[in-house]
């Protein structure tokens, strides 16, 4: 095995022979990243790292006393790329740091690497098992977990009716994963969080069939079950006591002559029905079942992620995360904790009106907002806040607008992010 190129940290400008304000310069196998003060310096490391990793390097060690467990984290996020991970040495930095650092290495990168799967080789039932095995490596002996698969047709035994309209277009059978971690050892202790995922496996579109420029990237669409498992793995990794139950709602959403149709109205277990409108709206039918599942166990506290809506996109780009809440204190502290964990959050507006603007004919609500210029990222989350008991308190929706690069660029290589596990595992230990 080669010897890793080292990396160290510097506060004193380039040579100008390596290009005026120059983020890099280069002697004999060693690296030195010069850090400025106009931008953060956790943004400067994590750009370093992408135009080593550009460069072809595949093993690196961090080498000075500059380092701390923030900026390494930073340089594992630029220098991983989804052929090769990210080949670290973190063996100078602080022994209190290291063994978490290296933990919450191999959480996010489980949930980069499983949202990079190609669809074939990650159907529902296989995303619902291996978070529960993620979850099982990271608890402590002494806490419970116990889960749940509700597959194919015994999801309509237990009414999760949009799970399974939304699936049943394809081979392959989809489920809810329902996870209980309790380190209170105490069946009758409180729920203090309750999240759900969407977890399209792929999605087509339905037969309101997607262009292949937009299709490519569906493999991603899995994205939210994955940033809460993973959200999950890494508050249990850093010492979570409290109890908290995850709930995935996986499916492919493909073609067939069985695939939900436009104009299908679908009545769900808390009374409620749907007109499905938009096929590719199918992200919000599934997590319908996950939060009536939820609150069965009345949860202090709900969140949702998923990758939803491209007005979220539209809003935000791909740097930020989006948020959708009515509570605006625990809107506060999820804003607080992705400063905290150097992440990327806005919120978008969700307000009464919104509830009003995803009106059917033929049934409670429709799946798209009822008219032009309407906000669909907001209309999307009024569509949730039909299956939460008190949307305006105690419930954040996340849009994952950042958790997935469609094309490499000066921070992320292409593919899946891990953009808002920290955010996420922070909020369930704070």
């Amino acid at each position: 095995m080669s010897n890793p190129f080292t990396v160290s940290l510097s506060f004193d400008p380039a040579s100008e022979a390596w290009g005026k304000n120059a983020l890099l310069s280069f002697l004999e196998g060693q690296a030195v990243i010069h850090l400025g003060k106009k931008t953060s310096q956790f943004r400067q490391v994590q750009q370093a790292a992408r135009k080593l990793d550009s460069m072809a390097i595949t093993q690196v060690k961090l080498q000075g006393d500059e380092w701390n467990s923030e900026l390494c984290w930073a340089f594992s996020q630029g220098f991983y790329n989804a052929k090769n991970g990210a080949d670290i040495d973190f063996s100078e930095i602080n022994d209190a740091e290291l063994k978490g650092l290296k933990e919450q290495k191999r959480i996010i990168e489980w949930v980069r690497e499983m949202i990079n799967l190609g669809p074939d080789a990650l159907s529902p039932e296989k995303l619902c098992e291996d978070a529960f095995t993620l979850i099982q490596d990271v608890k402590p002996e002494q806490a419970d977990v116990h889960y749940k698969i509700r597959s194919g047709e015994a999801l309509l035994r237990y009414n999760f009716q949009g799970i399974y309209h939304v699936g049943k277009g394809s081979g392959r059978p989809p489920c809810m994963l329902i996870i209980d971690y309790n380190p209170t050892g105490d069946d009758e202790a409180p729920v203090d969080y309750a999240l759900v995922g969407k977890g399209i496996t792929f999605d087509s579109g339905g037969y309101s069939l997607k262009p292949s420029s937009s299709m490519a990237t569906m493999k991603s669409d899995m994205g939210g079950a994955a940033t809460l498992a993973g959200a999950l793995a890494l508050a249990i990794s850093n010492g979570l006591n409290k109890r908290v139950k995850l709930y995935l709602c996986c499916a492919d959403n493909l073609i067939s002559g069985n695939a939900l149709k436009l104009g299908d109205v679908i009545t769900y277990k808390n009374g409620v029905t749907v007109e499905v409108l938009n096929s590719d709206a199918e992200g919000r039918l599934v997590l319908a079942d996950g939060l009536i599942a939820a609150q069965e166990s009345s949860p202090k506290f709900i969140i949702d992620a998923a990758t939803l809506t491209g007005a979220a996109k539209a809003a935000v780009g791909r740097e930020y995360n989006a948020l959708l809440s009515m509570d605006n204190s625990f809107s506060l502290q999820a804003e607080q904790s992705a400063k905290q964990v150097n992440e990327m959050l806005w919120r978008l507006p969700f307000a009464d009106f919104h509830l009003d603007q995803i009106g059917s004919s033929f049934a409670d609500i429709a799946n798209i907002h009822s008219g032009e210029g309407m906000a669909g990222a907001s209309t999307a989350a009024a569509f949730l806040a039909k299956f939460i008991q008190k949307p305006e308190t105690n419930w954040l929706h996340f849009d994952l607008s950042g958790s997935y690069q469609p094309n490499g660029n000066g921070l992320w290589a292409t593919g899946a992010k891990g953009h808002g596990v920290r955010t996420i595992s922070h909020i369930l230990l704070n």
